[in-house]
């Protein structure tokens, strides 16, 4: 294995290869627990990276087939280690391609896209030195329009786009989705603490829904310098 490259283990059968440029974090995690697939469920997550949001649906729910889509040759390079590094029940595919163009995907058949999106607008912001970071953290190579325009592609009548975005976001994604026929559904806030401010929201969204917006309790990460009984469920502590 590359040198810059290391396996970072999720369980016994799940291992995720990680490097500087692509790595993982928390709201993966929070992602991958929101969208909840079925087992029945084919899903695609967009933007994959090193393909961390699959390889946690693959160790907990287990749907029947993920796709992991990624415009970065190192991603899917790192995603591909992880799949041979790992045991897996279901078929989990990386695909290198550009979102915006989705070539050779089956239109319309997914029940579920996910997508941990660029939180900064582009030209918002310090711009990080990496090629990788700017593309994971900006607007660089495609905004949330795009990702909401390719799940539309994607998503069957009623399927589902799950997304984690910054509470500042919020009017644009929400925006977005309702251009592309897709209706939100489900908003979640994230706070670290009950004091603090939500650092983070998910919301889901359905294709060709009715207006009808649930809100549910914040979800919160720490109880004191422990973390919750809901955080620790969804590491699988």
């Amino acid at each position: 294995m590359n040198e810059k490259f290391k396996l970072e283990k999720l369980n016994d059968n799940i291992n995720v290869c990680i490097s500087k440029e692509h790595r993982f974090g928390t709201d993966a995690f929070l992602l991958a627990n929101f969208a909840n697939p079925r087992k029945k469920d084919l899903v695609c997550d967009l933007g994959t990276g090193c393909g961390i949001i699959p390889m946690i649906m693959s160790k907990e729910n287990k749907p029947h087939k993920v796709y992991g889509v990624d415009i970065q040759g190192q991603a899917i390079e790192q995603f591909k280690l992880s799949i041979e590094n790992s045991t897996l029940d279901n078929e989990v595919i990386p695909k290198l391609c550009d979102l915006k163009e989705l070539s050779n995907m089956e239109f319309g058949q997914f029940d579920l896209v996910t997508c941990n999106p660029p939180y900064k607008a582009n030209n918002a912001g310090i711009l990080s030195e990496l090629t990788a970071e700017q593309i994971a953290r900006h607007e660089v190579l495609c905004v949330i329009d795009d990702v909401c325009k390719a799940a539309k592609k994607l998503l069957k009548y009623g399927g589902r786009l799950c997304i984690c975005q910054r509470p500042e976001r919020l009017a644009d994604v929400i925006t977005a989705m309702k251009l592309n026929d897709i209706e939100p559904k489900l908003l979640r806030f994230v706070s670290k603490t009950p004091e603090q401010a939500p650092w983070l929201f998910l919301i889901e969204g359905k294709k060709s829904s009715k207006p009808f917006m649930k809100v549910m309790p914040n979800l919160y990460i720490y109880d004191g310098e422990e973390y919750t009984s809901e955080m620790q469920s969804i590491y699988g502590k």
